[in-house]
Order: structure tokens, then C-alpha cells, then sequence
């Protein structure tokens, strides 16, 4: 079903954060890495604010493609929006888009976002999304050197287990509690395959409203462990030997008019559960697999997530085929048990949510347009396919880089479609730089390799 949002007046609202003591406002917009930026403002300016009273310059930012010459963008608020921060609760957050001279300005991640929405409803759909949040709840010990906050030795595998969930309960409860007191209705979490790695799994939403609060969830894990003398890391592959971290996109359409889940079906030939529009999506989605890897595997890092081995528990539980499957793993797009929803499991949580659900949701609907068909799911263990046995079914493999997968962003249309001239340019600008700084650095396996060579 779709999901209900809520309709706020700002002077409702007003109101409203006056009772709850806030005194301070953050209307606040994402660069290209989907982190969030801000003016403080105090509640007294709350109507100027909410009119987009609060300039900055995008030149100041990555990715937010402006000249220091060019006009100021300002940040206006979406008061349905609006979070109280539970470590914080003199502080309101809000999501705004930012505009330019009067007008929505093209390349802000969340107006890209809600252009691919729009385009949507004019369809007769909503979209709407489930992120599995996962990360590393580490600290620094006294030699500087980062360590699990646990402080339970090490298992070969540590996935599920009871005593470091319980070991981390202070921190947890905490982050649990805030979360469910948002509404956000966490309904369970555990502790992951690698040593401090933990999944939070909570409701879904409409797209928008998801992306809103991943941005938000990555700062509230990050504020409430470091209270309790940790940090969150949203690195997606911080150690060799360990599982990486996903943040999985769980994507269902639903009727504008009435609510309907258009992605269910009881009697599904190919027998995931899936109805013939949602399998039309998946097939947009694997059309355009290698330019949305660019964007929702953003970093270097993580390429070294996306590897068939390298776990201490054997295989990483990555995605590096271009093929989907039913409740089965090993595929990029998955198809979990129930039906009704299409996983994309290539996600990692360093992407900016906003762009990463454009991109998606647009490829989708192509293939929705185009009446598109993936073919037959795969059930067998993807991993154990040869070279020779993937190129007989027509399977590629996804990029196994930064570069390959920001070349494949280039030379897909839909990339520049969606993002617009100006985001498209500065973010193939950045991610190259980024690439070419990465094989610029002289890394610790180099030195231990060649040093002493001769």
C-alpha cells in the first residue's frame, strides 16, 4: 500500500516546535555525497525560513555546480518534513530543495529526485522504498588504532550473534528508540557479518520521505555513538577480511488513486510473486545496472564491497552480476520471498539517496514504457557459475571499479536525462578526479610489496 504522508501548516508547525522547546532550525539540503548542510537559524525567524530566507553558495560545496559569481540558492524547507533531533531536542531538521532565482534550482539532489517522481505520478504511480541500513559501530583506542566497540574478541563469524547485539544494546536502544519515536516502526536489527557490523531494518515510505531520512539516520547513528564513545562508519568495505556494508533499495510502485501495491501478484508464472508491471521495472533497472552502480556504489571503497570472496565467511554476500533472481542472493536484483517488491542489492551506504532513487525509478519506468522482459529469474548459486558457463547465459559482471562504472554512467542517456547537464558534468567531474587520486596514492600494500623488493 502507499504510504500516508502527512500535510503540515507552518504555522501549525510553528506552533507546535515552540510547545517542544525548540529554540534552533536547520533547513537543511545535501551536497553530492547526500550529506547534509545547513544554516542555523533561531525559532523567531521561523516564517522567513520557511520562505527561503537562508542563502549559501553552491560554489562552496561538491557538487552543487555553481560559479562563486553565480547567484545564491536558497534552501526552502519541507515542513512535512521536519524532525526534532532526539539527541538534541532544542534543534528542529528539516529536508529543503533548493531554488535560484525564484525558481527550483536543476541540479539540487532532492529536486532531481522529485522531478523522477513527478514523472511518475503523471503515469499513475508512486514509488515507494525501504533502505536496510547497515554500518560499523567502531571507536579509537588509546594507540589511536579503530576497534569495535565491543570489546568481545573476534569470531570468524559473527553474524547473528547474541552477546555483541547485547554488548551493544546501550547504544542500540538508544538509536532504536529515537528512530521508533520519529515513527520510523523498526521491526527488527541484528548484528552482521562483520566484527561491530550491525543492520537496522525499518518501515518503508514514499521515496522522498526515504531518502529524507537515510540522509538523517546516517547523523543521528554517527551523534548517538559518539555518546557512548564510538563512532558510525558508513564505510561500505572498512576491512579486507570482512563483509561490506549494503543499504539495500526495496522498490514497489503503487496507484496514485488508490494506493494499491501494483507489484503484487498471486498468480505469477515465473513464481516470485511479482506482477507483470513489476517485472517490466526490474527489466528497466538491468538495462541501466552498470550507470546506477556509479551512483549508488559512489566511492572507491566500494568496488571492494562488490567481490564474489574475500569474507572470512566465505563469499561476501555481494552483488556482481548483471541478472536478477527470487529470495535467492546471489543476484543483483533480487526478488525476496513474499513478492510484491524488487531488492537492488548494489547499494551501498555512502550514496546520496536522492540521486540514487532518481536514477533507479527512472530506469524503472523505462522499462515499464518499453514493456521490457528479464527473462527467467535464476535460483542456482550465481557464485558458482564459470566465466565460460555467465558469458553461455549472457550474464556480464558489473563494474569492478569506480572508473569502469563512471565510464558506463557516461555512456548511458538516461544518466544525463535524469541528472541534468549541469549535475551530470560535475559529478563525472569529481568521480574521476576522485579516481585519478586514489591510483595517485602510494597505499601501505605497495610499500610492503616493493619497498625491499631487490
Amino acid at each position: 500500500m502507499a504510504t500516508k504522508k502527512k500535510s503540515t501548516s507552518p504555522s501549525a508547525l510553528e506552533k507546535s516546535l515552540k510547545a517542544k522547546g525548540v529554540k534552533y532550525l536547520l533547513p537543511s539540503y545535501v551536497d553530492m555525497h547526500g550529506a547534509s548542510k545547513s544554516k542555523c537559524v533561531p525559532i523567531a525567524h521561523f516564517k522567513n525560513m520557511m520562505k527561503g530566507s537562508e542563502l549559501c553558495t553552491g560554489a562552496a560545496l561538491d557538487g552543487v555546480p555553481q560559479e562563486i559569481n553565480d547567484e545564491e540558492i536558497a534552501a526552502h524547507p519541507d515542513p512535512n518534513s521536519c524532525m526534532i533531533q532526539p539527541w538534541q531536542s532544542d534543534i528542529a531538521w528539516f529536508a529543503s530543495d533548493l531554488h535560484c532565482e525564484g525558481k527550483p534550482f536543476v541540479p539540487c539532489s532532492r529536486n532531481i529526485l522529485n522531478r523522477a517522481v513527478a514523472n511518475a505520478n503523471s503515469l499513475g504511480y508512486g514509488m515507494n522504498l525501504g533502505i536496510e541500513a547497515e554500518f560499523f559501530a567502531l571507536r579509537k583506542n588509546e594507540d589511536g588504532q579503530v576497534e569495535p566497540l565491543s570489546h568481545r574478541p573476534h569470531l570468524q563469524k559473527p553474524a547473528y550473534d547474541v552477546p555483541r547485539l547485547l554488548d551493544n544494546m546501550p547504544w542500540l536502544d538508544q538509536l532504536v528508540t529515537a528512530m521508533n519515536d520519529l515513527g520510523w516502526d523498526v521491526y527488527s536489527f541484528d548484528h552482521e557479518d562483520g566484527i561491530g557490523q550491525f543492520e537496522i531494518d525499518f518501515d518503508y515510505a514514499d521515496v522522498v520521505t526515504m531518502a529524507d531520512r537515510f540522509v538523517f539516520f546516517r547523523r543521528m547513528a554517527n551523534e548517538i555513538a559518539q555518546q557512548h564513545g564510538g563512532f558510525a562508519s558508513f564505510m561500505p568495505k572498512p576491512y579486507g577480511n570482512f563483509a561490506g556494508s549494503g543499504a539495500h533499495f526495496n522498490m514497489s510502485l503503487y496507484d496514485k488513486n488508490t494506493g494499491k501495491n501494483l507489484f503484487e501478484a498471486k498468480n505469477d508464472p515465473r513464481g516470485c510473486g511479482l506482477s507483470k508491471l513489476g517485472y517490466q521495472f526490474l527489466a528497466g533497472i538491468l538495462r541501466h545496472l552498470p550507470a546506477i552502480s556509479a551512483v549508488v556504489a559512489p566511492s572507491v571503497n566500494s568496488y571492494k564491497r562488490l567481490v564474489v570472496k574475500g569474507s572470512t565467511s566465505g563469499f561476501t554476500w555481494a552483488p556482481v552480476f548483471q541478472c536478477y533472481g527470487d529470495n535467492n542472493r546471489t543476484n543483483t536484483v533480487r526478488i525476496p520471498r513474499d513478492g510484491g517488491r524488487v531488492e537492488l542489492r548494489l547499494a551501498d551506504p555512502m550514496c546520496n539517496p536522492y540521486l540514487g532513487g532518481a536514477l533507479v525509478l527512472a530506469a524503472g519506468l523505462e522499462g515499464i514504457k518499453e514493456k521490457l522482459d528479464p527473462g527467467d529469474p535464476h535460483t542456482e548459486n550465481m557464485y558458482l557459475k564459470s566465466p565460460k558457463e555467465l558469458k553461455k547465459m549472457g550474464i556480464s559482471l558489473l563494474p569492478r571499479t569506480l572508473a569502469e562504472a563512471v565510464d558506463a554512467f557516461v555512456d548511458d542517456p538516461l544518466s544525463e536525462a535524469v541528472f541534468g547537464k549541469d549535475m551530470f558534468d560535475s559529478w563525472v567531474s569529481y568521480k574521476r578526479d576522485e579516481w585519478l587520486s586514489y591510483l595517485n596514492h602510494v597505499s601501505d600494500w605497495e610499500q610492503d610489496r616493493y619497498l625491499t623488493f631487490y
